[in-house]
């Protein structure tokens, strides 16, 4: 492990300070990975070498999983709808620290940094009491980081640049699910479902722990599964667990769009053939307003359902744990 913070470079930090949504990687106990879409809003440390995101108690598995194996990836993919320009994709991995009582001050430096990527925030009465739990129920996620690749293409293609930690060794294969690796959704379906979600990555357990990211293009999808085109570089051949995910996004993420995958990756000298085992989409509404009022209730809800089945305490208690 690197003793020394991993400072991106001037020519990352754009990057960093202005994509609009990334995609965030954690793993799971059978060792696969799960990849979904956050929205950073410029959160990093330059100087102590720290990138964050935020989420919330309403989404318990993702933060359970990561207190317990704390090792994530992040990769800043798409300039869309963002202040970044250039065409650099940034591979970032370290180990996550979960703050579950962030303070005031924090929590208002994050309203502030929000505004320029998701609009100025609703105030007023009624405003405040909807989005109340929505802006001071969030949860941190901070990532001290290894290792930085770089890629001077969104695609990935060629030789990359290191920042950090060295790759590891090539991983082994993984030993194939009980259940078999054959596709467990309807993929025709999922070929409907995947359209109009322009932006896909796969997400699989690197050898030293950490997730990888990179960008997949889907070739065809028929019964046997997802036929990828993969970039090569860290990508091994073989079999293992790994994530997928589709996404789309509006300027301030009004009509977004999301699913994600997790199924086996088989990687051969032929190709790369992606079988998912399962599936789950998001959609938010087009409408700015419906938006944050959808955010808004689904906070609340989530809160509650935290606090009433208990995840909320637990989640305190694992954080406590892990700390000592």
């Amino acid at each position: 492990m690197t003793s020394a913070p991993v400072s991106w470079p001037q020519s990352a930090d754009a990057v960093i300070r202005g994509d609009l949504t990334v995609a965030v990687a954690y793993l799971t106990p059978a060792g696969g990975a799960v990849i979904t879409s956050v929205s950073p809003v410029g959160l990093g440390d330059r100087e102590n070498g720290v990138l964050g995101f935020t989420t919330s108690l309403g989404f318990p598995k993702k933060l359970e999983r990561i207190l317990r194996d704390p090792h994530v990836a992040v990769a800043y993919h798409t300039r869309e709808h963002g202040f970044a320009s250039d065409d650099t994709y940034v591979l970032a991995q370290g180990t996550a620290s979960v703050d579950l009582r962030p303070s005031p001050g924090r929590l208002q430096d994050l309203m502030r940094a929000s505004e320029p990527f998701l609009g100025e925030t609703k105030r007023g009465l009624v405003w405040d009491w909807l989005l109340r739990e929505y802006h001071q129920e969030r949860v941190f996620v901070d990532i001290g980081l290894e290792r930085i690749a770089l890629w001077d293409n969104l695609a990935a293609r060629g030789a990359e640049s290191i920042i950090g930690t060295a790759w590891p060794r090539i991983p082994a294969p993984q030993k194939p699910p009980k259940n078999g690796t054959e596709p467990r959704v309807d993929t025709s379906a999922l070929k409907r479902q995947l359209h109009g979600l322009p932006h896909r990555l796969i997400a699989y357990r690197g050898a030293d722990g950490y997730p990888v990211i990179l960008p997949a293009k889907i070739i065809k999808v028929d019964a046997t599964g997802l036929h990828l085109d993969i970039p090569s570089g860290p990508l091994p051949l073989g079999g293992r667990r790994a994530g997928f995910l589709a996404h789309s996004f509006n300027p301030q993420c009004v009509g977004l769009g999301m699913r994600t995958l997790t199924g086996w990756l088989e990687i051969t000298d032929d190709g790369a053939l992606y079988s998912p085992h399962t599936s789950k989409g998001l959609a938010a509404p087009p409408y700015k307003t419906l938006l944050t009022v959808s955010n808004g209730l689904m906070a609340k809800y989530g809160l509650w359902r935290a606090q009433r089945d208990g995840t909320a305490e637990r989640l305190h208690e694992l954080a406590r744990n892990t700390v000592s």
